[in-house]
């Protein structure tokens, strides 16, 4: 498959925009469309450039979920072909998550499947008010299992219990409600938004960023011990005598901008 099936460019700004571009097959992802994003992934991470990552889509959909022709082959595959393709998508969606870097979703229209694993691995989202989501794996007799972990964590688990059974579609309004995106705009607002919050992004430390996505990932769900508080602490300890530390508590403290970039 080419490589235009998944497209990355890198702006001034250092922000990274990775673009599902199948839009006659309503960006569909097969077991090529997997490996071609984890790689972008996986450079978008190693770029030392990049400050930021937007997952985008061409066309009307952001994503159908899985292609039919790769879902054809996978019919017939054996359990251990099966198996090692659950786990070419599960490193996909842990690649995502897992990114050190700021990570917005765009969704412009339909996002089903395994593309509502994608929004869940996000750090945040936007969606336009026509876009739709479906969790329809049951209906092909199916599970969303490598999805569950994200889809879960982003919409919670009484609400995973409705969808992932009902398979029923739910609009952009409702995936705000749940938490799944972060806000539901006209279209026309779906870049000014992530131009805002991109803006408020490259303000910050990279540094800090890179420590608290590593705390949610950390510390959420935790019991609160006497180990945790141990941890927290050395946690603020160590980044206030760091270098962006330091740069953005002077900065502060003489009222002028920090330059993380020294």
């Amino acid at each position: 498959m080419s490589e235009t099936t998944v497209l990355m460019d890198i702006d001034a700004r250092g922000v990274a925009t990775i673009t599902l571009n199948r839009a006659d097959k309503h960006n569909a992802f097969d077991d090529a469309v997997i490996a071609l994003l984890t790689r972008r992934f996986e450079a978008a991470a190693a770029d030392k450039q990049v400050r930021a990552v937007v997952l985008a889509a061409t066309g009307k959909s952001f994503s159908a979920g899985a292609d039919l022709a790769w879902m054809q082959r996978m019919a017939g595959y054996s359990y251990e072909e099966n198996r090692r393709d659950a786990d070419a998508l599960a490193q996909m969606l842990n690649t995502l998550n897992t990114l050190p870097k700021p990570t917005i979703a765009r969704v412009q229209g339909a996002a089903f499947g395994g593309a509502v694993g994608l929004v869940g691995c996000c750090d945040m989202a936007v969606a336009s008010r026509s876009a739709s989501f479906c969790l329809s794996e049951v209906k092909i007799g199916l599970i969303p299992a490598t999805i569950s972990p994200y889809v879960i964590a982003a919409m919670g688990a009484r609400a995973a219990r409705r969808y992932f059974i009902t398979a029923e579609r739910f609009s952009a309004a409702t995936a705000a409600g749940l938490g799944l995106v972060s806000e539901a705009v006209e279209a026309a607002q779906l870049d000014p938004v992530i131009d805002q919050w991109l803006e408020h992004i490259l303000a910050n430390s990279p540094a800090a960023i890179v420590a608290a996505k590593q705390l949610i990932a950390d510390i959420g769900d935790r019991p609160i011990t006497e180990s945790l508080i141990a941890d927290t602490s050395e946690r603020i300890a160590r980044i206030r005598v760091s270098a962006q530390g330091q740069e953005g508590l002077q900065a502060f403290l003489e009222k002028r901008k920090p330059n993380y970039r020294a």
